[in-house]
Order: structure tokens, then C-alpha cells, then sequence
């Protein structure tokens, strides 16, 4: 099967709650030379998913190191309290979950008025029509293919036919500029299904981009081969 997606080329994201912390000026460098497009952070708070990880000072220390943009998913529980204490920037990535706030338009609203670009983010059971009153005012959908919370874990079949259905959803009501990201298990293996369902942007982790918590240039080449 392949649908058409929304980027000439897919982008990669390493997810960067892989990343060796004590190298971690070494591995951005690394990150910057061989052109990575976004930087995936993940926010969990331990009650929108059962962990805690990335937090603002990290990210306000990366930014400081690198000129790449963050791609920030936000796996927490009511996001609206917690953006102000982020360094989000124009073109960065803010990613907040369908399911984690009653006031969805107003907190994808107030991520654009940020200078970041709004995304709304997906659990794998959640119905795309959730879409129906969004598809507007979004710039991109993050399709989980795993359940949230922990790296290492495995794809979630359906999820790949669900990213077909988004794009021909997102094509029908004229928003072809909007892109997909999938996040969990991108493997090269997977990465090219992924692709030939539409998908646009790639979280790797340890199954795409690193290896013993360092970026793997090789891994990485093969995974922007399998998504090209």
C-alpha cells in the first residue's frame, strides 16, 4: 500500500530520552553535522503516563548548545499549566495529547501563539475522528504506535493502517500541508511501512538511531534511505 504524504522526503527525530546525557554536547554536534531536522523531547509527568522524563531546563540547555528546533511531546496531564515553563520557539514542534485536556482548540491555540508549530498527538486506540473539530487549526498529527510511556516497546499493528486513514482523512478536507509523525518502534523495517502509509516525520530510538545511548550515523543513514 502506499498513499501520498505530505513531505518530499521523510525527517527524522531522534527521540532524545536515548541520548548518554554525560556525552550529550558531543552527540548534539554530531546530531547538527549530519543535518537532523528536529530534536523529539519527551515530557511525561508520571500521571498522563507512568514516567517522568524530560523536563525545561534540560531543553533550555540543548537550545542553548545547538540551533536545531524541538520537537516537543507533551505526555502530560492538563499541558495549558505547563507551557510557559518550556523554551518553546518559532519552528519548533509542540505536540499535546487529544487525551490529556478538556480544552484542546484552546491549548493548540495558545502553542501557535508561542510561535511553535501545533500538533495534536494520538494514542494508538484513539479514533481519528477525534480530527473532526481540529483538522483546522492543527499542523500535524503524531500517530502513536506504541502506548506512551517507555522506549523499547513494540509496534502496534493497527497504528500503520490508522496512518493511512489520517492521511486520506487530512487530504479530504483540503489539509494536505499537514504533516503525520509517528513515534514508537521505528525501525528501518517499520520506518519504510510507516512511510508508504503516509507518514512524514520519524521519532527514532533505540531501534532506528541509537545504539548504546549514542547517535548511530550509520543507523541513521539507513533509516533516511528507508523513508526517503
Amino acid at each position: 500500500m502506499s498513499v501520498r504524504c505530505a513531505t518530499e522526503q521523510g525527517l527524522l527525530a531522534p527521540s532524545m530520552m536515548c541520548v548518554n546525557y554525560r556525552s550529550l554536547e558531543k552527540e548534539l554536534e554530531l546530531m547538527e553535522n549530519l543535518g537532523i531536522p528536529y530534536l523529539h523531547m519527551d515530557v511525561m509527568d508520571g500521571q498522563f503516563v507512568p514516567n517522568f522524563t524530560l523536563g525545561p531546563d534540560f531543553m533550555k540547555c540543548v537550545s542553548k548548545m545547538c540551533n536545531i528546533p524541538l520537537d516537543i511531546h507533551m505526555m502530560v496531564m492538563n499541558p495549558e499549566r505547563h507551557l510557559h515553563a518550556f523554551p518553546i520557539k518559532e519552528g519548533d514542534i509542540v505536540s499535546i495529547h487529544y487525551e490529556s485536556t478538556v480544552h484542546v482548540q484552546r491549548v493548540l491555540q495558545q502553542v501557535k501563539e508561542l510561535g511553535a508549530k501545533a500538533y495534536i498527538a494520538l494514542n494508538p486506540a484513539t479514533p481519528l475522528n477525534v480530527l473532526d473539530y481540529l483538522y483546522d487549526i492543527i499542523d500535524g498529527v503524531l500517530i502513536m504506535t506504541v502506548n506512551p510511556g517507555f522506549a523499547g516497546q513494540k509496534l502496534v499493528p493497527a497504528t500503520l493502517e490508522k496512518i493511512a486513514q489520517c492521511r486520506e482523512y487530512l487530504d479530504a478536507k483540503g489539509r494536505t500541508d499537514v504533516l503525520i509523525e509517528v513515534d514508537g518502534n521505528v525501525s528501518v523495517e517499520n520506518a519504510k511501512k510507516m512511510r508508504a502509509h503516509g507518514a512524514d516525520i520519524f521519532v527514532g530510538g533505540t531501534s532506528g538511531m541509537f545504539t548504546g545511548g549514542a547517535i548511530d550515523p550509520e543507523k541513521c543513514k539507513l533509516l533516511a534511505e528507508a523513508v526517503r
